[in-house]
């Protein structure tokens, strides 16, 4: 079997994506970290959140032990934990649809479980089969103690609606549309889809915070393209490397470089993001 493509590099996140990490403020609140709390974090990334949560780890005998399907993604993470002297973070390659295999993960000893801006790709990557949606939710519930919650943010429903429709659009007139539409990673759900899916499909799980904020972000020093660039890197794969690639990215920043330009300096990206806070029953 062909090894999986990693898209990610920490370069081009800190270039198009920093504010990821800076905005994650809400959804820690949410989780609320405390100094003894075991935590679990699916979708990790460069661990720049994790690292901020050091502080308050550090002053008991907590832990947070980060999680990603990126492998450069984990090495810099490691490296960035090494370097501040973060001896409670931990990172490991563990692909989320996976989780459920990982054993030494399913043990119920985690107080939390954590993922911020990644699960809309998780579930994205799975947006044809349910029942795969529904085992990772069932393999989160089975990292964590009884009475242990799960914070998470990520993409929810209208969420870059205006990029989606640029990708898509220049997509399918090379493509078609049906090639264009399997090519999008994305799964962005409502707070309706989260509660119904892990209060009834799988069970076990009481959800008791939910909500959905437009939150419209400014675009990083990478601007659109850097933006397209790399959150866009799978829509293209589908096509020639070359021109025909290079075509169909400048085709598309230059639609979104009118439709998200603010009047008062730079790019405004249209986010949407779903946040949920579940509690294992």
């Amino acid at each position: 079997m062909a090894a999986k493509k990693d898209h990610w590099s920490s370069e081009a996140y800190q270039h198009s994506a920093s504010f990821v990490p800076k905005l994650a403020t809400k959804i820690v609140q949410w989780l609320d970290p405390q100094k003894d709390d075991l935590i679990l974090d699916i979708g990790c990334g460069d661990g720049v959140v994790n690292i901020q949560m050091q502080e308050v780890l550090a002053q008991g005998g907590g832990s947070i032990h980060g999680t990603d399907a990126s492998p450069a993604m984990i090495e810099a993470a490691a490296k960035a934990a090494a370097k501040a002297g973060a001896s409670k973070c931990t990172f490991e390659v563990v692909d989320a649809l996976e989780l459920a295999q990982a054993s030494h993960l399913q043990r119920g000893h985690f107080t939390k479980v954590f993922s911020n801006a990644a699960l809309h790709w998780i579930l994205g990557a799975c947006k044809a089969d349910s029942a795969r949606q529904a085992a990772f939710f069932k393999a989160a519930r089975d990292a964590l103690v009884p009475g242990g919650v799960f914070a998470f943010e990520m993409g929810g429903l209208g969420n870059v609606a205006e990029i989606r429709a640029a990708l898509l659009a220049a997509l399918a007139r090379r493509v078609g549309l049906e090639k264009a539409v399997q090519a999008d990673p994305w799964f962005f759900p409502d707070e309706a889809w989260a509660t119904k899916m892990m209060e009834e499909t799988v069970g076990g799980w009481k959800v008791e915070r939910a909500e959905r904020e437009y939150r419209p972000t400014q675009a990083d020093e990478g601007g659109v393209e850097g933006w397209v660039r790399l959150f866009g890197a799978q829509f293209f794969e589908v096509l020639s490397e070359g021109r025909e690639r290079e075509e169909c990215i400048k085709e598309v920043v230059d639609v979104l470089e009118v439709v998200c330009k603010n009047p008062s300096g730079g790019f405004h990206l249209g986010y949407v993001r779903l946040r949920v806070l579940a509690r294992k029953l």
